[in-house]
């Protein structure tokens, strides 16, 4: 019994040493100091210390051999982007045509915050971290509800006790050698995170950090060149109480509405909507906004608009004195805002008229900044862009030269011998002597029909020759050679009847229209009378090209073109008129039949909307214009404003004037 109690004794003994020496190895354990960046006081910064002070319980209970310690030392960043957030609410930021992505530093932390946070970022689009549910998640979280049943568990504090894990186990693999801290130099404000110390252990400490490989609450956590192995990650939309998942991101496949299944290809969607679930923007508003607008300081930008276009079709201008407001309509208005719409931004404008009826005044305008842009019927001109830029044409170019076109058939008794030259009408004649005295050779020995005194026979070839083109003649032919006369006489005469028909046909039912002048030559040679738009550049060109001042005349309107070009030059008329292309073809239109355009003398650039020098409007209304023209919007807008040349003006020979102009007189 003694003996029983002896042993007793000694092994409580060894125990107690053992005990002892256990204690001695966890208090010899090396300290290291890491440092934790967090906002103090926040919800989710307590979360996260939370889950870092059971990191560092789990890992040393499961590893208490390890030599080192990890000390977490906290340093307040004193930094919050929800405050921010509302305060973007507060000044109207969070409304429709806003968009707003959060990255997952803020995005994962949605299931902590509390309903005025959630409300300031209605509509927000953010990434946060996609988390596999796994068995070592569901134990970690039943233990969490236990210890902490009023606080929420977020991704963060699932990311913060992984890394702690992970530091822990590169501590412990780098050893305690090398850990001195050089102290940075005081400086005055300097913050609690610049004030901390350089330690040298650093590199030692990143090799072997690199190295670590373990299976976390996150997934697998391992670095690949350096950095940590590609996440897939969850696309949420914030809507009511929290965040609703619209996709997945996975790095093979890009954009996912199920991670769980992953197509073969993505060669099948055409954009991201077909790659995710419908959001809600910021405004309750499911339409995709643009997502920035142009800066302009606060200000609407203010487009002026010309208000003396020679065509209303181009741009109108209407004022209502009743509800003292102003509607601005036509092709040039309508085509500005399809160039809008196809911004990839929006631009806030508002339109004003411009009485002044000189462009290159209007132009100078944007130039001194009274006008931030200039819509209308504004023609790019190299004078002009040195003080102003133009976006690209949206109109054809060139000017052209309109002349009037007259009838040059002159209608009267003697109509029916136009169809047939003089020489043409003399060798007819000849032609049908000559058969019937070929007939009457042939015939007046064999044949008593041709047979009688001499006047019978000089009337019976007469009778024959001309009869064939009627009737037939009564008298028959028997000879084979006056019959072989007789029948491509017949073919000739036939051919010869026809096309008097037709021609005298044409002569009577369609004008010969004809223009007066063929090119810009012919004017200057001859000094003639021209006209121009009236505060058009075209002035400048003509007295370039030559032109007098005296032979300029210039009209205001289209009915005061059409006046000047259907007089003479010397009852005050004009031979000519000078437009811009665009203008031609409805001015054409609008008078059919009357004036052709004959030449484009001049080259210029068409329509283009006018910017400041250097605005970056510029090549983006460019850009659009190039979509504009590439899809069926220009064409919609032309056939809206502009009808079809061959509708307005029908062609006369395929359309012939009912009631031509033919006087016997």
């Amino acid at each position: 019994m003694k003996r029983e109690n002896n042993l007793v004794l000694i092994l409580v003994f060894f125990i107690i040493i053992l005990l002892m020496q256990v204690g001695k190895a966890q208090n010899t354990a090396t300290d290291v100091k890491v440092g934790i960046v967090t906002d103090v006081g926040m919800v989710y910064s307590k979360m996260t210390l939370l889950c870092i002070n059971m990191s560092l319980s789990d890992f040393y209970s499961s590893h208490p051999e390890t030599e080192t310690r990890l000390v977490p030392t906290i340093v307040d960043s004193k930094n919050d982007v929800v405050i921010a957030a509302a305060v973007a609410k507060e000044i109207g930021m969070m409304k429709q045509g806003y968009v707003w992505i959060l990255t997952n530093a803020i995005t994962d932390d949605l299931s902590i915050m509390n309903e005025t946070e959630i409300d300031t970022i209605q509509g927000v689009v953010g990434v946060k971290t996609y988390v596999p549910r796994s068995e070592e998640l569901d134990t970690f979280r039943s233990r969490w509800k236990k210890r902490f049943p009023i606080s929420d568990l977020s991704v963060n504090g699932l990311w913060a006790y992984d890394a702690t894990t992970a530091l822990a186990l590169a501590i412990e693999e780098a050893g305690t050698s090398n850990l001195t801290t050089v102290k940075t130099v005081a400086m005055r404000n300097m913050s609690e995170l610049q004030g901390l110390g350089v330690s040298q252990y650093g590199p030692k400490l990143l090799q072997a950090l690199t190295r670590v490989r373990f299976k976390g609450l996150v997934g697998d956590f391992q670095f690949i060149k350096g950095e940590l192995q590609p996440s897939v990650f969850e696309i949420v939309n914030v809507n009511g109480h929290g965040g609703r998942t619209i996709g997945f991101w996975v790095e093979e496949h890009g954009l996912l509405k199920n991670v769980e299944k992953k197509p073969a290809t993505t060669a099948t969607f055409s954009s991201w909507q077909d790659r995710l679930r419908p959001i809600i923007w910021p405004g309750d508003t499911t339409s995709v906004t643009k997502g920035w607008e142009i800066p302009t300081n606060g200000k609407r930008l203010q487009i002026g608009v010309t208000v003396g276009a020679l065509f209303p079709q181009f741009v109108k201008v209407t004022r209502n004195h009743i509800t003292n407001s102003t509607t601005f309509s036509g092709f040039c208005i309508d085509y500005f805002e399809a160039v809008i719409q196809a911004m990839p931004y929006d631009v806030s404008y508002d339109f004003i008229p411009l009485e002044d009826d000189d462009y290159d005044t209007l132009i100078y305008q944007v130039y001194l900044g009274k006008y931030d842009a200039v819509v209308g019927d504004t023609t790019i001109g190299a004078n002009r862009s040195m003080y102003v830029d133009f976006s690209l044409p949206y109109t054809p170019s060139g000017v052209g030269l309109v002349v009037p076109v007259k009838d040059s058939v002159k209608r009267g008794s003697t109509i029916f011998l136009m169809p047939l030259t003089l020489e043409l009408w003399l060798i007819s004649l000849l032609s049908f002597l000559i058969i019937g005295l070929v007939v009457w050779v042939l015939e007046h020995r064999v044949n008593p029909n041709f047979d009688g005194p001499g006047k019978y026979h000089l009337s019976t070839i007469f009778w024959f020759s001309f009869s064939i083109m009627v009737f037939a003649p009564r008298e028959r032919v028997l000879s084979f050679w006056a019959r072989l006369v007789v029948i491509i006489w017949y073919f000739l005469v036939l051919v010869l009847t026809q096309s008097y028909t037709a021609s005298l046909a044409s002569l009577l039912t369609s004008q010969q229209l004809h223009p007066t002048i063929t090119n810009i030559n012919s004017l200057l040679a001859k000094g003639e009378a021209v006209g121009y738009q009236r505060s058009s550049f075209i002035l400048g060109r003509l007295k370039e090209s030559g032109f007098s001042e005296g032979s300029l005349v210039p009209f205001g309107s289209v009915e005061n073109c059409d006046e000047l070009l259907s007089k003479e030059p010397a009852e005050g008329g004009i031979s000519a008129a000078f437009l811009e292309i665009p203008y031609v073809r409805l001015f054409l239109g609008q008078y059919c039949n009357t004036y052709k355009m004959v030449q484009t003398p001049f080259k210029v650039d068409g329509f283009g909307f006018v910017f400041p020098l250097g605005s970056p409007l510029v090549a983006d209304v460019s850009r659009a214009i190039l979509k504009v023209e590439e899809s069926n919007k220009a064409t919609q807008l032309e056939n809206a404003w502009f009808k079809p040349i061959e509708e307005s003006c029908p062609d006369p020979l395929t359309n012939p004037d009912p009631n031509p102009s033919v006087s016997f007189r």
